[in-house]
C-alpha cells in the first residue's frame, strides 16, 4: 500500500520538531500557523477494484485525537461518492506536543528559556536557534549559564586553569563533556578581545586564554662533570629563559636511548618523545646551538624532523640515513601508517630516503626504530668522548 498511513504523518511532524522551528516560535512570539501535511489516499481506479480495503484505511484516520483530518469526495459511477481523507491539520501547539508526546520537554524548554532570561539575557537567541541542543543539555543548562556567568566575570584568565573554576557541580570533565556548547555561548558572552578566534574551537583552554598545563623537558647533561643530579625535568618556559651553558644539544625520541646516551663533552641530551619536539619551539637559545637530532627511520621520524626545522632550521639529523637503515635489515619493523605528503624541510640525502620509504623500495612499510639500533653504530656516530 502507497496511501499515507497515521503513523507517517506522526514522523513527518516528528522531523519537522528536530529542527526546532516550533519551540523557536513559541518562546519569540512568532504567530503560529496552523499545520496541514497532505494525506496520499487512493485513486478513483483504486477506489473501485477494492473499496474493502480503501474503507479500512479511511478507518484508521477516524479515530487520530489531536490530528484534524480533512476529507475530499472520490468516487464514480460504480461505487458511488466517497468521503477519503486529504489533509491532516494541527490547528495549535499545544495539540502538535500532544501528538508528539512532548508536553514535558515543552515545558523543560520554557523554564529555561524564562530562568536564563533572568540570568544571562544576550543568551537567549542562541537558545531559540538551538532549542533541540538546549533541550539535550537540559540536565547541565543552569551549571552551563552558570560557567558563563563566572567566567565572564573575571577581569582576566591567564592566571586560572579551568580545575579553578568556582561553579558548583562543574569539573573540567563537564567542560569537556559540554565544550562545543560552552563555545557556543561563551563566544556570545565574553568581549571580543577575552577570545582568541584564531585557535581552533577544540581548544577551550587556549581560546579563552586559561593557564595550560606546563609543558616539561627532561635533561640529561652528558659532560660527565658534578652537578648534584644526574638529570632534571624543566618547565619548557623557564628553560626558555633560562638557557643551558652547553655547545651542543641532542634531542632523541626514545627514552632508554636518552638514560643511556653516552658521555659527549659540553652537551646535554633532551627527551624528544616522537611530536612533543614541538615543546622546544620556545626555546630560541637552541638556535645558537649544535643541535642535533636522531629519531626512528620511517616517514614519521623524517616527519618530525621536518617540523623541528620548522623552529631550527639548522638542525642535523643523526643515524636516520640510507647505510644506518641497510646495516639493520634484520630489525626492520612494519610501520602502521605512513605519512605521505611533502616534507621539504629535508636535505636531498634525507628526502632520497623518505621517498624510498614512501614509494616502499626496501619492502611494505619499512621502519628502523631508534631503540634497534645497535649502540655501536651510535658510539661511532659520536666519535671520541
Amino acid at each position: 500500500m502507497t496511501w499515507t498511513l497515521p503513523s507517517e504523518i506522526v514522523q513527518r511532524l516528528r522531523d519537522r520538531w528536530l529542527k526546532g522551528g516550533d519551540l523557536a516560535a513559541l518562546v519569540t512570539g512568532r504567530g503560529w500557523q496552523p499545520i496541514a501535511l497532505t494525506i496520499k489516499g487512493p485513486s478513483v481506479t483504486e477506489l473501485g477494484d477494492d473499496l474493502a480495503a480503501v474503507q479500512a484505511w479511511a478507518a484508521r484516520w477516524t479515530a487520530q485525537g489531536d490530528l484534524r483530518v480533512e476529507s475530499r469526495p472520490l468516487g464514480g459511477r460504480k461505487v458511488g461518492t466517497n468521503a477519503v481523507p486529504a489533509k491532516a491539520w494541527i490547528d495549535t501547539p499545544q495539540k502538535l506536543w500532544r501528538v508528539l508526546g512532548v508536553v514535558r520537554e515543552v515545558e523543560r524548554f520554557v523554564d529555561l528559556f524564562e530562568r536564563t532570561s533572568e540570568l544571562e539575557p544576550v543568551l537567549l537567541g542562541w537558545m531559540a536557534d538551538h532549542p533541540l541542543k538546549v533541550l539535550s543539555s537540559a540536565d547541565s543548562w543552569l551549571r552551563l549559564v552558570a560557567t558563563v556567568t563566572w567566567v565572564a566575570g573575571l577581569e582576566r584568565t591567564s592566571d586560572v586553569y579551568l580545575r579553578q573554576i568556582a561553579v558548583p557541580g562543574v569539573d573540567t570533565k563537564f567542560i569537556e563533556a559540554n565544550r562545543s556548547v560552552l563555545t557556543d555561548l561563551l563566544d556570545l558572552r565574553l568581549p571580543a578581545g577575552r577570545i582568541d578566534i584564531s585557535v581552533p574551537r577544540a581548544d577551550f583552554t587556549a581560546r579563552y586564554g586559561f593557564l595550560r598545563k606546563p609543558g616539561y623537558v627532561r635533561i640529561r647533561y652528558l659532560d660527565g662533570e658534578p652537578r648534584g643530579f644526574t638529570e632534571m625535568a624543566l618547565r619548557t618556559s623557564e628553560l626558555a629563559a633560562n638557557p643551558l651553558p652547553v655547545s651542543t644539544v641532542y634531542v632523541v625520541e626514545n627514552e632508554v636511548t636518552y638514560l643511556a646516551f653516552p658521555a659527549v663533552r659540553d652537551a646535554v641530551v633532551l627527551w624528544g618523545s616522537g611530536y612533543a619536539v614541538s615543546v622546544l619551539r620556545s626555546l630560541s637559545w637552541l638556535r645558537e646551538r649544535e643541535l642535533i637530532y636522531w629519531g626512528d627511520i620511517d616517514t614519521h621520524g623524517f616527519r618530525i624532523l621536518h617540523r623541528l626545522r620548522e623552529y631550527f632550521p639548522a638542525a642535523r639529523s643523526m643515524l636516520m640515513d640510507r647505510a644506518t637503515l641497510l646495516l639493520h635489515e634484520g630489525q626492520w619493523v612494519d610501520e602502521p601508517v605512513q605519512v605521505r605528503e611533502p616534507l621539504t624541510r629535508l636535505t636531498e640525502a634525507e628526502t632520497a630516503l623518505y621517498h624510498d620509504l614512501v614509494e616502499d623500495l626496501f619492502g611494505p612499510a619499512v621502519r628502523l626504530e631508534q631503540e634497534r639500533v645497535g649502540f655501536a653504530a651510535l658510539e661511532a656516530a659520536l666519535g671520541p668522548g
